[in-house]
């Protein structure tokens, strides 16, 4: 039994703070409010504290039990998750090569009765990110691996930079490392109309710090995120500790599934879901990822 079992979303979540059943309550509207204002200047908000501290060490340990089924294979990749021997010009950014160390443990190898789970289904939460990201509704990520995950950073690795495919991101810090892991973005460093290759490339040459945000974040600290234009990488995880971050992955329109390349690189696996998808795939925009 998931120590979990017996909890209600109440219970899990600091509803002091974040009341997700009670949308009429004002300090709902503080929190959905604030989210909305940092996202659009800054395209990311921190809701610290989100999971009840008398809760969060039995959140953390679900998450530590499931974290060793990580798909781990280190790879190298570039910003756009393209093939590293694409056809490019020579200064283009997709030819500068990094190494990816994260590892994701998928949706199907987590138990539904964990906490993170549960959050990811749950009503009021689904209500509450939606009304943050000025949506009036979300869905889960069709995907059978990549609607819920566990990012696991194992020390002297790290998630390089990169851009995601969704337009938004959920993630929930479950396991801090003694030392680095840190989150950094370039907050709109393109748009849906403009790669603006020349200052991604400064970024990944090491020129670009002033394009370059960090952030602290705290285990049960909510972090919301627009991350297809803006560029971010969690820096090199250093010490004897890895950092695990619960993934909650939404999107506005339902029936999303991840391509069959893209979720074999990432889990080393594809279901027959997948391959179904892959005829009808539909983007978003015109993006070189």
């Amino acid at each position: 039994m998931s120590t979990a079992e017996a909890w209600s979303i109440s219970d899990l979540v600091d509803t002091t703070s974040y009341p997700l059943a009670d949308p009429a309550n004002p300090l709902w509207w503080t929190a959905v409010s604030r989210a909305r204002h940092n996202l659009r200047t800054d395209g990311c908000c921190v809701l610290p504290g989100f999971i009840h501290p008398n809760m969060f060490p039995a959140v953390a340990r679900e998450c530590a039990t499931v974290a060793p089924l990580a798909y781990d294979e280190v790879e190298t990749v570039n910003a756009y998750n393209i093939a590293v021997d694409s056809t490019l010009p020579a200064d283009h950014p997709g030819r500068l090569a990094m190494r990816r160390g994260n590892a994701f443990v998928a949706r199907d190898q987590i138990p539904a009765d964990f906490a993170i789970h549960r959050l990811y289904r749950s009503e009021p939460f689904q209500r509450f990110v939606a009304a943050c990201f000025g949506l009036s509704r979300v869905h889960e990520l069709a995907d059978p691996l990549a609607g819920l995950c566990l990012n696991v950073i194992a020390p002297s690795l790290e998630h390089p930079w990169h851009f995601d495919t969704n337009e938004f991101a959920v993630s929930l810090l479950t396991q801090e490392p003694e030392c680095g892991g840190e989150f950094e973005y370039c907050s709109n460093i393109r748009t849906a109309q403009a790669e603006n290759f020349s200052d991604v490339r400064a970024v990944l040459a090491g020129e670009g710090s002033h394009l370059v945000r960090r952030l602290i974040l705290r285990p049960g600290d909510l972090q919301l995120f627009l991350g297809r234009y803006s560029m971010h990488r969690v820096s090199p995880v250093q010490g004897e500790i890895a950092r695990h971050s619960a993934i909650f992955a939404y999107t506005e329109r339902p029936g999303v599934v991840g391509s069959v390349a893209r979720t074999r690189q990432l889990f080393g696996r594809v279901l027959p879901g997948h391959l179904a998808a892959e005829a009808n795939a539909v983007r978003v925009d015109a993006l070189l990822d």
